[in-house]
């Protein structure tokens, strides 16, 4: 795709610095696409070259990225950087993408958007050998989410990790080694060529997730609740909320008898004050 426009290029390089929170506002301010819509400005670029449509196309799609650089966080890299090499990313998308497949551009975009990620995540941990092969790339992306605390896997925490991957554990233990190793360098190869016309065809995969109105009604949703639940959360008396936390938010759970023995109660009067702890959040929720 030859260069976008000014106006395009700006919000992209606005992503960097202190300028993230007004970039996101400039971003979500764009209108969401139609299908209708995205299908006419895709067909004008795809069969006419038409710059201001791939421009329009990039610029609909940038909250997107944002959304997905959001899940890419846990990796202490900036959040800015991460929108930023998606938006690399969304671009590719659209100088490939063609209309006549029969899916929305998003649902395409998505494997370009999370492979510059992917990358830049990986060339920043500067990690020796690391993600040479697709199984240790997604060894690499998995391993940080299923680890259950900061501290070293044990061998039978390492076991569960490989039965859940389809790894071996001694493999697990490798690449927890290579993810300590922080400060090694790396300069791994790569066999991607930015220029390629040539698309995967799992690119073109239907997802039945991938309508943007529904991803940015999700999203919304997912917000409300979760504001939802730390308002009712608040509104429980001190007891009912440490027994919900301990219980249920905590990364190492108390069993009912620890708070029993700690509360000087029995185990199931613990048991009914989590129940009803529970309904009433069920209730402030549902109100």
């Amino acid at each position: 795709m030859t260069n976008p426009s000014t106006q395009a290029q700006a919000l992209m390089l606005a992503v960097p610095g202190n300028n993230l929170d007004a970039y996101m506002r400039a971003v979500n301010a764009v209108p969401v696409l139609s299908a209708d819509d995205e299908q006419r400005l895709a067909g004008q670029y795809f069969y006419e070259q038409d710059v201001d449509a791939a421009r329009n196309l990039v610029l609909a799609h940038l909250r997107f990225v944002v959304h997905i650089a959001r899940s890419y966080t846990g990796y202490g890299l900036p959040l800015g950087d991460l929108v930023q090499e998606g938006n690399v990313g969304l671009m590719k998308a659209v100088k490939r993408f063609d209309p006549t497949k029969g899916v929305r551009l998003v649902s395409f975009a998505v494997h370009w958007i999370k492979a510059e990620i992917h990358e830049y995540v990986i060339k920043n941990w500067r990690i020796v050998k690391v993600a040479t092969t697709k199984a240790q790339r997604k060894l690499f992306f998995n391993l940080r989410g299923q680890k259950k605390r900061l501290g070293r896997l044990s061998m039978e925490e390492a076991q569960r990790v490989a039965d859940d991957l389809g790894v071996t554990a001694i493999q697990v233990k490798e690449m927890e080694g290579r993810l300590g190793a922080y400060d090694a360098s790396f300069d791994g190869p790569t066999n991607d060529d930015e220029d390629s016309t040539v698309v995967s065809p799992a690119a073109y995969l239907h997802s039945d997730n991938s309508d943007p109105a529904d991803l940015l009604a999700e999203q919304d949703q997912q917000e409300r609740e979760s504001r939802q639940l730390g308002s009712a959360l608040m509104a429980l008396d001190e007891r009912s909320r440490d027994i919900l936390e301990r219980r249920w938010l905590a990364d190492q759970k108390s069993t009912l008898q620890d708070l029993a023995n700690e509360y000087g109660v029995s185990a199931e009067r613990i048991r009914q004050l989590e129940n009803n702890a529970i309904k009433k959040l069920r209730n402030a929720i549902a109100a």
